[in-house]
């Protein structure tokens, strides 16, 4: 009897159990339908047209706007330096001075060789007026005249070539001073007091480099050089420098040139910029990113980069919600990037409404609960 009571309570229990587990499972297949019947919740933003700036981002290297590197024309002993290294110099500041004691002395040479053929040419002129004389009266001949007059043009040249050696030995004497024809700064690496300056020396006393602007040679695709030569032109955009640390420099630049070759390895095609650089944040040899305007579009449509979805096949979709709140997965063509969004090219129209956050989980038909993004204005690449 005891055995047959406990089959019975365990008979009891294990329906009980099995009530539970139906009602339990029936509870959460209502709970599920109620789910199901609910939108799902996307955040939205509606399209409109805006003008936009496209911009190509391009590496790029500066370079001095002037550079100068001193060398003497005269050689001899360095005795005086008037500046240091990374000074500023202004055009016609002294920067050496070398030795003029021996160019000093070659000047009086000259000098005294000059006298000598001016008192030879001032003799041969007064033997030539007494031959000219002697002609007249019949006293002398021809050939004696002839060659009175030789003895002139020979003094003459004579004088003339002393004249030159006299304005060279003063040219060499005012070479003995340096100056730097350009206003800049002094680079490192100056020749010291007591060092000897040649002419024919491959080292330079010293470089001067203008940097209050500064070009930057960029490289870019050849087939994007039209572009960028014709916004340029038009005034398209302004051209934005950013420094190494990326922020962006205080002054716009201005398309100086571009080269007429392309670099049949890249197929790349050199442009030059130049930059005002007055706070001298731009050094010669620095690496920078140049944002060169290429186009204006006047009536982009612009998706946010997290709108986009991709289908099986790597198309580019983007979920449009209708104004029943029905939600559609529309294949769309997409162009330049601007900022955090992308340009449409086709498959949307102005005034619609895509999903932006959540349209990972809708499919075609499905009813959404939309909110509105908060429209934001596009900072890198594009300008509204």
């Amino acid at each position: 009897m005891p055995r047959v009571r406990f089959l019975l309570l365990v008979s009891a229990l294990s329906v009980v159990a099995i009530g539970a587990i139906f009602a339990r499972l029936s509870a959460t297949a209502e709970e599920q339908a109620a789910a199901d019947d609910t939108p799902l919740q996307v955040v939205t933003s509606t399209l409109s047209p805006k003008q936009v700036v496209l911009y190509d981002e391009l590496p790029g290297r500066v370079a001095a706007y002037r550079r100068v590197e001193i060398r003497p024309q005269v050689g001899g002993v360095i005795i005086q330096r008037f500046v240091e290294e990374g000074a500023r110099v202004d055009e016609g500041q002294i920067l050496f001075q070398i030795d003029p004691a021996p160019l000093k002395a070659d000047l009086e040479i000259a000098e005294a060789g000059l006298k000598r053929a001016t008192a030879a040419e001032a003799h041969a002129r007064r033997n030539l007026e007494r031959a000219d004389m002697l002609l007249a009266k019949n006293v002398s001949s021809r050939e004696q005249n002839d060659n009175a007059r030789n003895e002139l043009a020979l003094a003459g040249a004579t004088l003339a070539e002393a004249r030159a050696v006299v304005e060279r030995r003063r040219l060499d004497l005012a070479f003995a001073t340096l100056r730097s024809p350009i206003r800049g700064y002094m680079g490192s690496g100056l020749v010291d007091v007591g060092g000897v300056a040649s002419s024919s020396s491959e080292r330079a006393l010293a470089v001067v480099q203008d940097v209050d602007h500064v070009y930057l040679d960029l490289r870019l695709p050849a087939a994007r050089l039209d572009a960028v030569q014709l916004a340029a032109a038009d005034g398209v955009g302004s051209i934005e420098v950013l420094n190494p640390d990326g922020v962006p420099h205080t002054r716009p630049g201005r398309l100086k040139s571009s080269d007429i070759v392309v670099d049949s390895g890249t197929g790349n095609a050199s442009i030059r910029v130049e930059v005002e650089n007055p706070d001298l944040s731009l050094l010669p040899g620095m690496y920078v990113r140049v944002k060169m305007p290429r186009g204006i579009i006047s009536n982009a449509l612009l998706v946010p980069e997290e709108a986009v979805l991709r289908s099986n096949a790597n198309e580019a979709q983007v979920v449009v919600v209708r104004p029943d709140g029905r939600a559609e997965r529309r294949e769309v063509r997409l162009g330049d990037a601007v900022g955090g969004r992308i340009v449409a090219t086709s498959g949307l129209n102005a005034g619609e409404v895509i999903a932006v956050r959540g349209q990972d989980r809708v499919q075609n038909g499905m009813t959404v609960t939309a909110t509105q993004l908060r429209q934001d204005t596009p900072t890198t690449n594009g300008q509204l």
